[in-house]
């Protein structure tokens, strides 16, 4: 069997280190290993219409913001397909025969639906699109036989929601669909990295995120605001790692290399934090650190992405290209769902003829 992944994200903003520790700069890791025989990188613009259907313009502008982000990361579309959701009409086709698959009951138990109606107060209110995208997202999983979906641990019950469709579509129909398996960050600070005002996700919609394409005065400006241990009032007071941002960012981002650079009374990491803890280091040279730190990450992502804008017809010929790629492996296995469903009417020539037989006498 091939080795596939499928992933993607919703074009409501620019991309930000959330979603750069969460996924993408796994994804480009695994495009570089050479032991995936297809990748599928998918910008979800119909799924981000889900909630934003009275402002289709913000999901058309942020096209190109999440394309010139995933280049500037290092994505390749040599090496990996990227497209766009909404150019491929074949999962929308199998959204809806996915639908008899699933209860109302199952999605409403899903807790990533669940945290995200929450957050945007929909109640009662919530657009039926948005209620059954975990259903959507396994048509784009499913669409291309995905056997690997590197995402971050916010989403995997969305994984196990298309496991269990993949599983009941296969019993009922026989073996079609493939399994897919999730891949989470390997390091634990990046399956799911806070805001910089502390609460537990990063998002745009809480104006709590430090973007990739953010200058290095606005990255700074962000840092030196960040959340800290709040009874770590002056230098000597001992400090409390757990729940403190800037040690979570640290966890995430620092190499001990980045200590020699720019802090070297600190051999790494764990010398950092053993004197925080006792006292006598401030919020703000951790801080300054931590925004060293980011540096070295995001400037060559700022470059490349710089460049990249330079020639934006050439981005919209990739996505165009790549979703016509998208599209041919899409097709066929929507054939393959509906000859398994017995709806291929015009392709089955027994059926014709059998039918023939029946009403003629043959």
């Amino acid at each position: 069997m091939k080795k596939i992944i499928l992933t993607g994200d919703r074009p409501t903003g620019r991309l930000h280190l959330g979603h750069y520790v969460g996924s993408l700069k796994r994804r480009v890791e695994l495009q570089n290993s050479g032991e995936y025989d297809e990748i599928y990188i998918m910008i979800a613009d119909a799924q981000a219409l889900t909630d934003n259907m009275e402002n289709p313009e913000k999901v058309r502008q942020n096209i190109i913001e999440v394309a010139l982000d995933y280049l500037a990361c290092g994505l390749d579309p040599k090496k990996s397909v990227m497209f766009i959701q909404s150019q491929i009409p074949e999962l929308c086709e199998m959204s809806f025969y996915y639908m008899n698959l699933v209860t109302v009951a199952r999605l409403k138990r899903n807790p990533t639906v669940k945290t995200e109606i929450q957050m945007r107060n929909f109640e009662e209110r919530i657009p039926v699109g948005f209620f059954t995208y975990p259903i959507s997202q396994a048509a784009d999983i499913t669409a291309f036989k995905a056997t690997t979906v590197p995402v971050g641990e916010d989403q995997a019950p969305m994984i196990e929601q298309t496991r269990e469709i993949v599983h009941r579509f296969n019993y009922v129909y026989g073996e079609t669909l493939v399994e897919p398996n999730i891949l989470l960050p390997e390091n634990q600070a990046c399956m799911r990295l806070p805001g910089t005002d502390g609460k537990a996700k990063m998002s745009k919609s809480l104006g709590n995120c430090i973007y990739l394409s953010d200058t290095s005065e606005e990255v700074k400006k962000k840092v030196m605001s960040m959340y800290t241990d709040p009874t770590h009032l002056k230098v000597e007071d001992p400090g409390h790692l757990e729940g403190n941002t800037v040690f979570t960012y640290l966890d995430a981002f620092s190499k001990d290399e980045y200590f020699e650079k720019y802090l070297p009374e600190y051999k790494n990491l764990d010398e950092l934090k053993a004197h925080y803890v006792r006292g006598g280091l401030g919020d703000v040279k951790v801080k300054k650190f931590l925004n060293n730190v980011l540096e070295e990450v995001l400037k060559p992502i700022r470059e490349r992405r710089i460049e990249f804008s330079k020639d934006i017809p050439s981005i919209y010929k990739m996505l165009e290209d790549g979703s016509k790629i998208a599209k041919s492996k899409a097709e066929k296995t929507l054939a393959e769902m509906k000859n398994a469903m017995k709806i291929n009417y015009f392709e089955d020539k027994d059926l014709i003829e059998n039918q023939s037989k029946k009403f003629n006498g043959n």
